[in-house]
């Protein structure tokens, strides 16, 4: 098929366009009934685990203080029935190898109970660590490729959470990814150690002044996400766009952004549509998503949520990523996160509103 024809089957396709999507009972569901009912969040871990428990996991996430791990199988057997509630058969340890994606193995919760029969299991050992193959990711040159050993191991300070399908849930449990002598693998460990970096130097600075705290300095983040929806049909008639998820070729459009009439404009309807949706499931994840717009090139919108602690939002970042893909798909759209899809117009940014503090300082 030539390229004329191919553009003009597209056309013609998003003519005729149809929306699949079954529309939300929005007027029935209080977004205040549902934000986080997805998450292992403190209301839950409350309600579930006892009081000793709850004190101490708190004083970790909290504190920085080290996890007392004969409390985990006590936290393990809350989180796994509070996850069956919810659907889920299995679990999973998230992590963020350097291929810059999300990494995850779904294990089971059931085990064969020896009589024909199964039953549930999920202890204190499997919450807190995992042993995935490693060798298939990179390390940056820190080993060699035999030494396939790799430990996700349980990180407290984000809360885990359930992922639905339209088949089921499964438990998903935020992780550090380190090789088998402690060598970082992946892109959270830094982030954790230069928090801990963090806050020694900025103890000490504060000690100059003559100012205590009890509570650790810590960052905070609110990564704003933009990025590019476009129409599946036009994406499929470009393999570049399929492979590299950018142009590599082709004119500059008869209109860009000269005009700069996007730009906090209007949203088309299908797009709001998508965006609706796409919120609906954050707010599941109990991701404070604030604001959304138009940016200023054509085609291309933005996501913005409230300042988190910087670990807890770089977790939500990337499950916006993955959101936004998921259900553009529902609206016939492709969503572009490349940086720089197409020349001649913006690319897409993550502005880091950035601070550092705590509850009782900054």
């Amino acid at each position: 098929m030539s390229e004329s024809n191919a553009r003009m089957n597209a056309i013609q396709a998003i003519i005729q366009y149809k929306p699949e999507a079954t529309p939300l009972n929005y007027a029935d569901t209080n977004p205040t009934d549902f934000f986080g009912c997805n998450v292992f969040n403190d209301r839950v871990m409350r309600e579930r685990l006892p009081k000793s428990v709850y004190k101490s996991l708190r004083k970790t996430i909290e504190q920085g203080v080290q996890l007392d791990m004969t409390l985990a199988d006590v936290v393990a057997t809350a989180m796994k029935n509070w996850a069956i509630e919810k659907g889920a058969t299995h679990f999973t340890h998230v992590f963020y190898p350097l291929t810059g994606l999300s990494a995850e193995k779904h294990d089971s919760f059931l085990s064969p109970d020896g009589n024909g029969g199964a039953i549930t299991e999920f202890s204190g050992k499997m919450l807190s660590q995992g042993e995935p193959d490693a060798s298939s990711f990179p390390s940056g040159g820190l080993r060699n490729t035999f030494e396939a050993r790799g430990y996700t191991a349980w990180d407290v300070t984000s809360p885990a959470y359930i992922l639905e399908n339209t088949n089921g849930t499964f438990l998903c449990i935020p992780t550090v990814f380190l090789s088998w002598t402690g060598v970082a693998l992946d892109r959270k460990t830094p982030l954790l150690r230069s928090n801990q970096a963090l806050n020694r130097q900025a103890q000490r600075i504060l000690k100059l002044f003559n100012v205590h705290t009890t509570l650790p300095i810590i960052s905070y983040a609110g990564l704003e996400q933009e990025f590019f929806l476009i129409d599946r049909h036009f994406v499929f008639s470009r393999p570049d766009l399929l492979v590299a998820e950018r142009t590599l070729f082709g004119a500059r459009p008869a209109k860009g952004q000269e005009f700069n009439d996007q730009y906090f404009g209007v949203m088309p309807r299908r797009v709001l549509s998508c965006l609706m949706e796409v919120e609906r499931e954050l707010y599941k994840l109990g991701i404070p998503m604030k604001t959304r717009h138009n940016e200023a090139a054509p085609s291309q919108y933005e996501l913005a949520p409230l300042n988190e602690p910087a670990n807890l939002a770089i977790d939500h970042n990337q499950l916006t990523m993955t959101i936004l893909r998921k259900v553009a798909k529902r609206y016939g759209l492709f969503c572009l996160l490349h940086e720089k899809p197409f020349e001649g117009i913006n690319g897409s940014g993550k502005h880091l509103n950035y601070s550092i503090g705590n509850a009782q300082v900054g």
